[in-house]
């Protein structure tokens, strides 16, 4: 029998509705790789029964012939950010270990109305802060995929490592994500996937942890294009609970995956070339012009000249959010509470035993930026920043349909390796932010390898609420790269 755990989502939607196997059988197959992959550290928390019972439920609705959506009887993991009703949620921190949500967010109910199957809680870095994964309560996440000739191990990007690992190492066809400055992009990337952060407010934000409100966005990680067009065609809809949440119709995702970009205008940005891009990553970029152009696109050099000013901007109005929305665990009501003479004295020992050091990091920034006398000279002038870099954006549409660029600097890099200088480590989003200042679509693509044979990826940027044509060229990368490497099986 096939390797089910092989098979692409859209192929397990055919397969099970052709009744060549079952939920049951899909999931078990899921299951097993799950559990024999946790030197992988890429689950929180395995749901192993509650998997089965909603696989059971599944074979009943593909028995009858009435599949209550694409994803019926799916499998899929679920990042340790989306309150999950009496399943633990953390956030990846220890200030919300033990923590169960008596409730469930917008986007895993539409995933289990649309018939998707729950494997358990993916790993992340602690409140989605962080490109690597190593600042998790629980550890850092293994990339599946490791240098040709190497027992080293890399990381799987971040905030969504464990998402990024789990589908690339054939534990979940797919998984959910979110992208603050590429928090979905950047781990898909370097662990040879597809992510999508779809346009700000297309996907409802209640009932996901917080990080930075105006920045955080919901999307898939899978292993195809087609199959993040399934994927986020469940998860989108406007939702009255979320103020931020768009009231526009869901498109078709899938139907947008014609092939065809004959006529499309590509932009090139001229200052994403940056003095010491590794070759590599200059020359998979130039590759991606050369498909465009066979498949019929018009490529144009553009230019967005604040984008300069983009990762700075991002990294005072992120942890300024973030200080905002992370006030809330104080140990009053839940989550972990540390003792102290008094209330005060209770606050800051649970904040302080609670929260680790990036997370307290970037709090601290935030307060900073917030506070009086400091609250012009940076957050406000980041806020413009932002504006323009928006600006930038709402200049080019008018000259070109979508913007190709690198998804990340780099491929992975070793566990432990930048941990100790978070400049370096903000610098991974240098290709990402800005499409979260402006809330615009991006996903990334496989497209080939670096010279150590680690994945590298390709960065579409789209017009708001055009995730058709992202989807569109990103199929087109895809088809294109015919990226079919994998990661070596050396976990147990």
């Amino acid at each position: 029998m096939t390797d089910l755990t092989k098979l692409s989502m859209a192929e397990m939607r055919d397969g099970l509705r052709a009744k060549t196997f079952t939920s049951a059988e899909l999931t078990d197959a899921h299951i097993t790789a799950m559990e024999g992959a946790r030197e992988l550290n890429a689950f929180v928390v395995e749901t192993p029964e509650k998997a089965r019972a909603m696989a059971a439920e599944s074979d009943k609705h593909l028995a009858a012939g009435i599949p209550r959506g694409d994803l019926e009887g799916i499998p899929l993991g679920i990042k340790d950010l989306f309150c999950t009703e009496g399943v633990q949620t953390t956030a990846g921190s220890h200030i919300l270990e033990g923590f169960t949500p008596p409730y469930e967010s917008t986007i895993t109910q539409n995933l289990w109305n649309d018939g998707a199957v729950m494997l358990g809680k993916l790993n992340m870095d602690e409140f989605a802060m962080g490109s690597s994964n190593e600042t998790s309560y629980f550890g850092p996440v293994k990339n599946p995929w490791r240098a040709t000739g190497s027992n080293f191990d890399f990381v799987p990007g971040g905030s969504s490592g464990g998402s990024a690992a789990a589908v690339s190492g054939f534990l979940a066809p797919g998984a959910t994500g979110t992208d603050t400055g590429g928090s979905i992009r950047q781990p898909a990337a370097v662990t040879g996937i597809v992510g999508i952060k779809p346009t700000y407010g297309r996907c409802s934000r209640w009932g996901v942890v917080a990080f930075a409100s105006s920045l955080d966005q919901a999307g898939p990680l899978t292993r195809t294009v087609r199959d993040s067009a399934i994927m986020l065609k469940s998860m989108a809809g406007h939702d009255a609970k979320d103020s931020t949440s768009l009231q526009v119709d869901v498109p078709d995702f899938e139907k947008a995956l014609t092939g065809d970009i004959r006529g499309l205008r590509i932009g090139v940005p001229k200052e994403y070339r940056m003095d010491g891009m590794p070759e590599a990553i200059e020359k998979l970029w130039q590759q991606g012009i050369e498909w465009m152009k066979a498949a019929g696109a018009e490529i144009k050099e553009i230019s967005l000249p604040h984008t300069k000013y983009a990762l700075p901007a991002y990294y005072i109005v992120a942890p300024a959010e973030a200080s905002s929305n992370l006030a809330r665990y104080d140990g009053v009501k839940f989550g972990q509470r540390v003792e102290g003479d008094d209330i005060t004295a209770m606050y800051e020992n649970s904040r302080a035993a609670g929260f680790g050091h990036e997370v307290q990091r970037r709090v601290m920034i935030g307060t900073y930026v917030l506070s009086a006398g400091y609250y012009d000279a940076y957050y406000l002038k980041a806020q413009k920043v932002r504006t323009l870099i928006k600006q930038d954006f709402e200049k080019v549409w008018g000259e070109v349909d979508a913007i190709l660029t690198p998804t990340t600097p780099t491929p992975a890099f070793g566990i432990g390796e930048k941990s100790s200088d978070p400049l370096e480590m903000y610098l991974n989003d240098i290709f990402t932010v800005t499409a979260n200042m402006s809330g615009l679509p991006a996903i990334s693509v496989p497209a080939g390898l670096s010279e150590d044979g680690l994945p590298l990826g390709l960065q579409i940027i789209g017009k708001a609420l055009d995730e058709e044509t992202v989807f569109r060229a990103g199929g087109v990368i895809e088809e294109a790269a015919q990226f079919t490497a994998q990661p070596s099986k050396w976990w147990s």
